[in-house]
């Protein structure tokens, strides 16, 4: 860190949520969330590996703490079966469960939720990520625990993130009735190397040393991404180590060929030899 004068490694999966960059279409995404929580209703992020959905949702999940009266519980396990799915909710919500009876515990959730939007009208708001993962009794059990009167009231927002089984899933008959409750979506897709270019210069500007890069080397570190900002940083975060390692002044796209070149030298000399 001191040798580049880095505030953090800008590359890293762990950075501050300042770091991450906000663009205008995932600064209208989390609006529209916001407005979502006072009706309640359910959200879904959709998106390949590595475009951004958990990175969308840690911003989410920052700007609803700061707002008031916003009770917001994240999901840890998605892949739970029913009764920890029951514990899990039980500790977000500050209720003791049962997960054996679920008719009490639904009850009971039910009634601190109503509770809690009489006291500050506003609803509390429960984030998952890797949806795909969850089971379909859960999935089946969140709907149901969603709503009241005949479907007409609802009593949680539910922000839900997974890849392209998540919507396979919700087109099958047991949860297209939940696929059809999705009040606000967003669908990641893969970036330009523009946008990654404006990425990566993001995330150094905010660690502290946005002369890290050389612009080629930024250019051709971006264009071997395939869209893919996962890729990216592993790819930056992979360099930064090699030129610390160095005690390189700057990285460089020499330091990108001779790293991620691919040799082309030891096929001839095997195909020498044969001969």
């Amino acid at each position: 860190m001191s040798l580049y004068g880095l505030k953090w490694n800008p590359f890293a999966p762990d950075v501050p949520t300042e770091a991450l960059q906000l663009t205008p279409r995932l600064e209208s995404f989390c609006w529209r969330v916001e407005q979502l929580a006072g009706e309640g209703g359910f959200a879904l992020i959709t998106g390949a590996p590595g475009v951004g959905k958990s990175a969308t949702l840690r911003l989410l999940a920052e700007r609803l703490t700061g707002s008031r009266d916003v009770q917001v519980g994240v999901l840890s396990r998605p892949q739970a079966a029913l009764a920890d799915f029951y514990r899990e909710m039980g500790d977000l919500f500050g209720v003791e469960l049962q997960p054996h009876n679920r008719y009490a515990g639904a009850k009971v959730l039910r009634e601190r939720w109503q509770h809690h939007i009489d006291g500050a009208l506003s609803r509390p708001i429960l984030i998952c990520d890797e949806a795909q993962e969850m089971q379909l009794a859960v999935l089946g059990e969140l709907r149901l625990l969603c709503s009241a009167r005949l479907d007409s009231h609802l009593l949680l927002t539910v922000v839900l993130a997974g890849d392209a089984r998540l919507l396979e899933r919700f087109r099958s008959e047991e949860l297209l009735p939940l696929g059809s409750r999705m009040r606000v979506r967003l669908a990641l897709e893969r970036n330009t190397a523009e946008e990654l270019q404006s990425c990566l210069q993001h995330a150094m500007a905010k660690a502290g040393a946005p002369k890290l890069m050389t612009p080629e080397l930024i250019a051709t570190i971006c264009d071997h991404a395939q869209g893919n900002p996962r890729a990216l940083m592993n790819m930056a975060g992979e360099l930064l180590a090699l030129a610390a390692q160095r005690e390189a002044r700057q990285i460089d796209e020499q330091l990108f060929l001779e790293t991620f070149a691919t040799p082309t030298a030891a096929p001839a000399k095997i195909a020498a030899r044969r001969r």
